[in-house]
């Protein structure tokens, strides 16, 4: 009999396209975790926001998997920055939906901390308790984001709840528990590192020559690649800084994938106005190029092209866009931050540099490509490290050993008690639940 749970990914859908402001390695993580779990034998409904009035309520995606659009809010996009006030009604409308179709989860995995939020009310009223992936700790994004940051005060109170509450937190690297354990006070006996993954049905390594040709790059260019979301923390102006120092190498190119768009906007999209305004004050506006959004096929041509995959955020929880690079044989250039300096060995799969340092960067760049030897070497290690390490099966191996830990604990205890003084006295900024209203 397959086990039955429930995702919470209440502003990244599985469905969604990626490279948008809020499209990116979260999708990524629902989605393959999930394919990786239903093939272990699980029966997954994903809950996320409906943001499109056309969108059905449930969708059969995958066999096993089926992906639920909630009402929260109005049924188009909104940033994820202004979503908290929809959460209580994301918790009615999913209760509601439970008990319509006489649903019966085992457990329930949230992503982020309004997932988290409302897994939280789903604990108290159904007593079914729930593991969460943080994703991004909002007093870690407040140290680096400063007064840019444009979430709420009250996340900083509703994570610190949630680490409390929830039966189980999930880690996806050193730092990040770290981070919880000495900003959050988390107990470390709850959690518990499970990494991110990769697909190896979409990222494996080809010759560079087939797919330069594909993307209609020259043999003997110098590609560096940087694919992301492009939104400032990235640090994307980091890299384009750095090629200041290596326009003197011949043939040497900048790829910019992402953006909302196939093509860039450069007079509506600020942050694209700002980084080829930069570029050419750089003067190496010939050499960096601007593709816009591409889609999950064709990401991995742009990987096996490239001779580095540059990633220099200023912080980063984990980053699986290291990963498929790694995976296409690429190794990577990154900032020696969060999961970054998880996945990548410094002088093994490529280097670490500082965030915010374009010259260390630029001399990673050029230590790289000066030792044919060294640099097939580098190949190599990257492949071997991704293929042993991260794997969307090996990260779903961990998750269901967590989850049968959690599971028979609840089977031990059938009922969790209903802490009713939490419910009634408990408010979290401008969000108050109220099990009660529900359980009526």
């Amino acid at each position: 009999m397959k086990r039955k749970i429930a995702f919470i990914s209440e502003h990244a859908s599985p469905l969604a396209v990626l490279g948008g402001v809020d499209s990116g390695g979260q999708n990524v993580y629902v989605a393959e975790i999930c394919k990786s779990l239903s093939r272990l034998g699980y029966s997954i409904d994903i809950f996320t926001r409906k943001d499109d009035e056309g969108l059905p309520e449930i969708v059969e995606w995958l066999p096993g998997i089926r992906v639920v659009h909630v009402e929260a809010g109005p049924a188009r996009e909104v940033p994820k920055e202004q979503l908290l006030g929809f959460m209580d009604e994301f918790t009615k409308s999913m209760v509601g939906l439970i008990r319509r179709l006489h649903l019966d989860y085992e457990l329930v995995h949230a992503n982020f901390f309004m997932s988290g939020l409302v897994a939280s009310e789903i604990k108290l009223i159904l007593g079914i308790p729930y593991v969460i992936t943080f994703h991004a700790l909002g007093k870690i994004r407040m140290i680096h984001q400063k007064e840019n940051d444009a979430f709420p005060a009250t996340r900083l109170d509703i994570e610190q709840m949630i680490v409390e509450d929830a039966d189980y937190i999930i880690a996806e690297c050193p730092q990040d528990k770290q981070d919880l354990i000495e900003h959050y006070q988390a107990d470390p006996t709850r959690i518990t590192i499970i990494p991110c993954g990769f697909s190896s049905e979409e990222f494996a390594p080809a010759p560079k020559a087939g797919a330069r040709r594909r993307l209609g790059l020259h043999k003997n260019d110098v590609v560096l690649l940087q694919l992301g979301r492009i939104v400032p923390r990235k640090g994307v102006d980091n890299v384009i800084r750095a090629m200041h120092y290596l326009k003197e190498i011949p043939n040497i190119k900048l790829l910019v994938v992402g953006g909302s768009d196939e093509k860039p906007d450069f007079e509506r999209d600020p942050e694209f106005k700002r980084l080829k305004a930069l570029a050419k004050t750089e003067g190496v506006e010939d050499k960096v190029v601007f593709t816009g959004r591409r889609n999950r096929k064709q990401l991995k041509y742009y990987y096996q092209a490239a001779d580095f995959f540059i990633s220099t955020p200023w912080y980063e929880p984990f980053g699986i866009t290291p990963l498929e690079a790694m995976a296409c044989g690429t190794p990577v250039i990154g900032s020696d931050v969060g999961g970054i300096k998880y996945t990548v060995r410094h002088g093994e799969t490529g280097f670490l540099v500082p965030p915010h340092d374009p010259l260390a960067l630029a001399e990673a760049v050029k230590k790289g490509i000066s030792c044919p030897e060294q640099y097939a070497q580098l190949c190599e290690n990257a492949l071997n490290r991704v293929n042993e390490n991260f794997t969307w099966s090996f990260v779903a191996e961990k998750a269901h050993g967590l989850y049968m830990l959690v599971m028979a604990k609840r089977e031990a205890k059938p009922a969790y008690l209903l802490d009713l003084r939490r419910a009634q006295t408990k408010p979290l900024g401008g969000y108050q639940a109220n099990a009660i209203t529900y359980a009526s």
